[in-house]
């Protein structure tokens, strides 16, 4: 049987392990930052209706463009932004989660001979993204605080003059929100297109999102996903909000239709009803606070979160710790940041199971 060592890969891909959170079947999933609530089944009902109409015109390709998804996408941003300033379509891009969104980006404006510099600890597909596309990969430690402030992102930026960088904010895995002070201090610091990954910004109730700041940006890129806040992992939606020509740029390099025809059905009416898709956002918070108050009294040590998950330390032991919870029933995330580990806020009962099971874990240490 040919192994993996037998093929005539990419050098830079020898040794290199994919993405991989673990998947099981267990009562209480909380380890990859899902929003666990179901959606409304008024919500369901009219997404099917969607899917159904859509299925009929399956013999046909989709609108490769998805024009009518993007100017939803527009609108659905577009009521976070300040007085007249609004998005059109043409600022918006789609793809298939934003894991390929990014990675359009980095075939557009990465690859051989240039780099992608990120701050560290982060979001793990990152590094593997850069790998993929032959783009050199720069991580930077952050401070032990993990809070990113505009003169170390300057001076890394002017250290390393990479090609494209991105700022995750909230961070995943520690849950740090992005000042927008930090946001234009780095677009200021380089010349080239700085990314600002905000896959759990409906979280942070006390954070302006960096779209405000695109006027007279064009090498500013802010990417979304529907898998968070939206409860809509399943349908693998992500989007981009740009300068036009940088849209015009990824259209270079996506595939031919890459969103079918239901994935756009299925989005577009999801938007219809974004009031009550993100009607659990506010009870996901209060579990989060809640999560860290608990956790904060048993003597771990919890890092201020703006997102729907929070970074915990005080375990001697992360992987037995991880193991423990798992034979109960929980699967969390070990990511291997040292005495930590990450834990989602579920719904009110989830919540309560996971507080119980690491209150029996034992002592801190």
């Amino acid at each position: 049987m040919t192994s993996l060592s037998d093929l005539p890969l990419r050098a830079n891909l020898v040794g290199k392990q994919p993405y991989g959170a673990p998947q099981d079947p267990v009562p209480v999933s909380l380890n990859v930052n899902e929003n666990t609530h179901p959606l409304p089944e008024a919500v369901v009902a009219d997404i099917a209706a969607s899917l159904a109409e859509a299925v009929r015109g399956v013999n046909r390709y989709p609108d490769r463009d998805f024009l009518e998804l993007r100017a939803a996408l527009a609108g659905y941003l577009g009521q976070e932004l300040p007085g007249e300033l609004r998005l059109t379509a043409e600022q918006v891009w789609a793809a298939n989660g934003s894991n390929e969104v990014l990675q359009q980006v980095l075939q557009a404006f990465g690859g051989p001979g240039r780099t992608l510099l990120s701050f560290t600890p982060t979001y793990s597909m990152y590094p593997l993204l850069a790998d993929g596309t032959d783009t050199g990969w720069i991580p930077v430690p952050r401070p032990d605080d993990y809070v990113l402030t505009p003169d170390l992102v300057t001076a890394a930026l002017r250290e390393h003059r990479p090609d494209i960088v991105i700022l995750c904010g909230p961070n995943n895995p520690t849950g740090t929100s992005l000042d927008l002070g930090v946001v234009q201090a780095a677009y200021e610091a380089f010349d080239g297109i700085l990314l600002v990954d905000e896959a759990y910004h409906e979280f942070d109730a006390a954070r302006a999102s960096a779209t405000t700041l695109l006027p007279g940006r064009p090498r500013l890129l802010v990417s979304r996903t529907m898998s968070k806040a939206f409860a809509f992992a399943g349908v693998r939606l992500g989007y981009l909000a740009a300068d036009p020509a940088v849209i015009d740029a990824l259209r270079l390099v996506r595939l031919p239709y890459h969103l079918s025809a239901l994935t756009q059905a299925a989005a577009t009416a999801a938007i219809r009803h974004s009031g009550e898709m993100l009607a659990t956002v506010a009870d996901i918070r209060a579990q989060r606070d809640r999560l860290a108050a608990a956790l904060t009294e048993l003597g771990y040590l919890v890092h201020p979160s703006g997102a729907n998950f929070l970074l915990v330390g005080g375990f001697a032991d992360p992987a037995a710790a991880f193991e423990a919870l798992r034979a109960r029933g929980i699967l969390i995330r070990n990511l291997g940041v040292p005495g930590h580990l990450r834990l989602t806020a579920g719904t009110e009962t989830e919540t309560t199971i996971l507080i119980d099971a690491i209150a029996d874990l034992g002592s801190v240490g």
